[in-house]
């Protein structure tokens, strides 16, 4: 039984992250999070310790080191601006560091990182639950299989609901949570760079707070890509359906189906993890350029690649 604490208690995530540390067999013995709404704590590790400020923690994770009983682990889902400093301390306490994507909202943070680990005993993995799909497994090895001289053309679509508190919290500020591409999207951006390789051109077509799109160029593979937290971009039989999220996938027309199969996902990483597999910084660093590419650059217009819901989404 592994030994873990966790920051960032009430985010969103955190709940996948307790589940995935219950069901592999492990303990958590502290969590910390400025906000004290982690009545879900109850339905995990009840008895876990709950502090409110990093120090407190701090000071706990150093007491269980004076009694030679060291945590394992640090679990980061904490807002997406602190997992740097998060990532860190765990490596300083000699533990290793499981963190919720994005990783780091920089390459230079990536790189830093990347240098601590080599100096300390603990390692750092990031969740890319994707590469955990079937679906996606079975369409990588169809990619790898493909024996064709003309790129692959692919439009991705990910609409997720999200509600006016979404703009309001840290997830709105773009220096915390790094936009709307790193807050829906890098999963997706990452899994494009599993199947497809080492990205050619970014192209930029839409940026606002709460949708995007463009284009990504790989070897052999061009991506069309949407992104929108805002309803009223979902399909109308998805709304009518009752339903909140649409994720699709065409690759040279033809649907790619994997709406399904995301439930157990984070606690399927946990245990890639465990079994000394997962990700480390080195894998999620292509990622990280894109989102931080897309945050700094320039629209252009007029382009042939624009995704067909540009024009519906204004």
């Amino acid at each position: 039984m592994k030994r873990f604490v966790l920051l960032g208690a009430a985010g969103f995530v955190a709940p996948r992250h307790m589940r995935a540390i219950r069901e592999t067999g492990n303990e958590l013995l502290a969590a910390m999070d400025p906000n004290d709404s982690v009545g879900v704590l109850d339905s995990h590790f009840p008895d876990a310790a709950f502090f409110k400020t990093f120090e407190e923690l701090n000071a706990f994770v150093q007491l269980q080191a004076d009694l030679n009983a060291g945590i394992d682990y640090f679990s980061v889902c904490s807002p997406n601006h602190l997992h740097e400093a998060h990532i860190t301390a765990g490596l300083r306490a000699g533990s290793r560091v499981i963190c919720e994507k994005p990783l780091v909202l920089s390459v230079d943070a990536a790189d830093q990182l990347i240098a601590l680990e080599a100096q300390s005993p603990g390692t750092v993995s990031t969740i890319l639950q994707l590469r955990l799909h079937p679906t996606i497994i079975d369409f990588r090895q169809r990619m790898i299989e493909k024996k064709t001289d003309t790129k692959t053309e692919v439009d991705l679509t990910y609409i997720t609901s999200r509600g006016n508190w979404f703009l309001k919290s840290w997830k709105g500020e773009e220096e915390k949570s790094g936009g709307i591409a790193a807050n829906i999207g890098i999963h997706f951006f990452d899994m494009l760079c599993w199947v497809f390789g080492t990205i050619k051109e970014i192209n930029l077509h839409l940026m606002t707070p709460n949708k995007a799109a463009g284009c990504l160029e790989f070897a052999d593979a061009r991506v069309r890509w949407f992104l929108s937290i805002d309803r009223t971009d979902l399909p109308k039989e998805t709304r009518d359906a009752g339903k909140t999220t649409y994720r699709n996938i065409t690759i040279d027309s033809q649907d790619l189906e994997f709406s399904d199969g995301f439930v157990d996902l984070h606690t399927q990483s946990y245990s890639h993890i465990l079994a000394n597999g997962g990700y480390p910084v080195s894998e999620a660093r292509h990622a990280i350029e894109i989102v931080e590419t897309l945050r700094t650059m320039e629209t252009t217009h007029g382009s042939m690649d624009r995704h067909p819901m540009i024009g519906a989404a204004g």
